[in-house]
């Protein structure tokens, strides 16, 4: 079999990933608003993939028309051009659908043409007052270079004026999203029933006059959005006399003004007008160059307000206590009695701050190590470690200053904990550190006993309500051990170390996960039970793919659930007969890794920060730790099982990514996230049981 038959392209499997998310917005048993704001994720999404997976694949072109050889990298760009034309169009169409269903809820976005006298009058007020002192028109004559300023997470809107039928100036103006919130509701008119939100750019739109009068002669005025997507790469100084903190703070400059990967243009704009942008902003043909609506940027469609009734919405889930704490005058006496698992958003986050918040003034405590990747803008986390430092405990702080898009926040935190007196380390400069690490020393006895955090999401207040992730606390002398090794490593990597317990990238992950995977595999061709289930976000790597494909046809069934990318194709007849894989995306991000192999009927279970992907197992340190507690192995197979039984937000991943759901025939309706807090519910009102 051909080797473009036993893989898909990670980048049209990622763009079939956010096909799953747009049809979240399309589906109408998800709540209206809801509903809206998925258009913003789908489309927060995508600008990420266009800064970072398109410009990877145009790089790739630019590199092969230097050096020559193949050229595969144009036709899957091309394809990537017309997968994500169709999904443009797809969220076009929902989008309409969406406003017609909003205004049936008499909830109505209008625009600057749908507004009464009096609102007119009630708008040329508010935009004197609130939006004005934040307009500075860019005049795009020949001495201004827009490249170099164009911010790429922002909307603009091109202006064109006229007089007597020919342009006189066109302009630039930044919708300042930065100063104000994007959506406004108008005042009631009439019945209070009927709600009216304007959008940012309308507001501005209708007061054009009120910038550009006075300072231009024109008969004409009109505005068309646009809007620029960079390059997010960026290359590291390599002068010998600069920080990482320097040099990091150098890179991002470069990021500010990286060349273009996407141009999306108001579809109404003017063909001369297109054609002045694209020479002053240097689109390459190479280039996304893509007609679209009047609103860009719809990422802020993320925080759409609910002006109508609450069914429009979610319905609540209240964040979980976790009962294993109940009982205990201090978090440590806890974790000694027994390992504790937290599952995010359903367990509440304040249970880890308060161990890190415990940690910071409990006299028996000496150390703390931790290791952040993204951490919420008003991290309590980081305020806890500073008040342990003042408290004289030794804290250190791994800070990954590359975690993408959040360079400049770990740069300022880093800054900011090394003023406090913490110990700040920025690790392997030829690693990127993502193992979700926590190890407090405390004495006790005469002894020094050591509680670790090993998790598979961030240390992030934020994050934690809307992602799904689990948390193991444990005091296990073996794990703690090994965590304490890693730690090590981190800031001496030139010595050996040895992981008998936990998977640690790039150490030992890959030849632990084949051991396991063989293993399997062994076991089903002598006749012995088998079988892997792996929950993971992302599984392009070949190798284990390869890996996978072998067990499969020894007769290992196997059963995945992938929240995006999947470069492996199930369902393939003599290559993947035993191999299913499903996708869920629903109200929480999926982000949680636990790797479960059957080893005739005592499982192994791991959680892990580490996805499948080359640079997840090479190149990253990563960390996944066995969970041992059989109460608590028992709990994750259970939630494992209710994905797997998924009848209502669960699509199947076949070989053509077609996303279709899975069918529920004569089963029970089931919506796993729903029945996960209710599971979990269930266990924390009986104590655990």
């Amino acid at each position: 079999m051909s080797t473009d038959k036993l893989y898909e392209e990670k980048e049209l499997s990622w763009l079939s990933f956010n096909e799953r998310v747009l049809q979240e917005a399309m589906d109408k048993t998800v709540p209206l608003i809801e509903r809206v704001r998925f258009l913003g994720i789908f489309s927060s999404n995508q600008d990420e993939f266009f800064k970072v997976r398109v410009s990877d694949v145009k790089r790739r072109i630019l590199i092969n028309e230097v050096h020559g050889g193949d050229n595969d990298a144009i036709t899957l760009l091309r394809a990537i051009q017309q997968k994500v034309m169709a999904l443009g169009e797809a969220f076009d169409n929902t989008y309409k659908e969406l406003l017609i269903a909003l205004a049936r809820h008499n909830i109505f976005l209008v625009n600057e043409n749908q507004l009464s006298e009096a609102i007119q009058q009630w708008l040329r007020v508010f935009f004197k007052e609130k939006v004005l002192r934040h307009i500075i028109p860019i005049l795009l004559n020949k001495e201004v270079n827009p490249v170099k300023f164009l911010k790429d997470e922002h909307t603009y809107l091109a202006i064109e004026m006229k007089k007597n039928g020919q342009v006189i100036q066109y302009a630039l103006v930044e919708v300042p999203t930065d100063d104000l919130p994007r959506f406004f509701q108008l005042p009631p008119e009439g019945t209070r029933r009927k709600k009216q939100i304007i959008i940012l750019d309308n507001v501005i739109r209708f007061c054009l006059d009120e910038i550009f009068k006075g300072f231009f002669d024109y008969d004409e005025i009109a505005a068309y959005a646009v809007k620029l997507t960079r390059d997010a790469e960026y290359d590291l100084s390599d002068q010998l006399d600069l920080s990482l903190v320097d040099k990091m703070s150098d890179g991002l400059k470069q990021r500010l003004t990286a060349m273009p990967v996407r141009f999306v243009y108001e579809r109404e704009m003017p063909a001369a007008m297109i054609s002045f942008l694209k020479l002053k902003l240097q689109i390459s043909s190479y280039d996304a160059i893509m007609p679209g609506g009047r609103y860009h940027n719809f990422k802020d469609f993320i925080g759409f307000p609910n002006v109508g009734r609450d069914y429009l919405e979610n319905p609540k889930l209240p964040a979980l206590d976790c009962r294993d704490f109940d009982g205990f005058v201090n978090a440590f006496d806890a974790i000694t009695k027994q390992d504790i698992l937290l599952y995010y958003p359903y367990h509440k986050f304040h249970h880890f701050t308060e161990l890190v918040r415990q940690a910071a003034f409990d006299p028996a405590v000496s150390a703390i190590r931790i290791n952040i990747y993204r951490v919420a803008k008003k991290s309590r986390i980081i305020h806890s470690l500073i008040d342990a430092a003042n408290n004289g405990k030794k804290v250190t702080v791994v800070v990954e200053l590359r975690a993408r898009f959040d360079e400049a926040a770990n740069i300022d935190w880093a800054n900011i904990l090394t003023d406090a007196g913490v110990k700040v380390v920025f690790g392997v400069p030829s690693l990127k550190i993502h193992s979700k690490l926590c190890l407090i020393t405390r004495h006790e006895n005469g002894e020094s006993v050591r509680y670790a955090h090993i998790g598979t999401g961030n240390f992030n207040e934020k994050t934690a309500k809307i992602y799904t992730d689990f948390s193991l606390l444990t005091r296990n002398p073996d794990i703690t051990a090994e965590v304490e090794g890693v730690f090590e490593y981190i800031e001496y990597p030139y010595r050996r170390y040895k992981f008998n317990h936990l998977l640690v990238s790039p150490i030992n992950s890959r030849r632990q996960l084949y051991r396991l995977i063989d293993n399997e595999l062994t076991n089903a061709k002598a006749g012995q039970p088998s079988g892997i289930t792996l929950k993971i976000n992302n599984l392009v790597d070949r190798d284990l793919i390869n890996r996978l494909y072998a067990a499969g046809q020894a007769g290992v069934p196997i059963q995945m659930i992938i929240r995006g990318m999947c470069a492996l194709r199930p369902g393939v007849p003599g290559l993947s007969d035993n191999i299913k894989v499903i996708s869920i995306i629903d109200r929480f991000l999926e982000h949680p890794r636990v790797m479960v192999f059957h080893n005739k009927g005592n499982p192994q279970l791991y959680i892990s920060s580490a996805d499948w992907m080359s640079r997840n197992i090479d190149g990253r340190i990563e960390v996944g730790t066995p969970i041992y507690d059989e109460r608590l192995k028992q709990r994750i197979l259970d939630i494992l099982e209710l994905q797997l039984s998924d009848t209502s937000k669960a699509r199947v991943i076949d070989a053509e990514q077609r996303n279709e759901y899975v069918k529920r025939g004569n089963r029970r309706k089931i919506r796993s996230q729903v029945e996960i807090y209710d599971y979990l519910k269930r266990i924390e009102s009986n104590n655990g049981q």
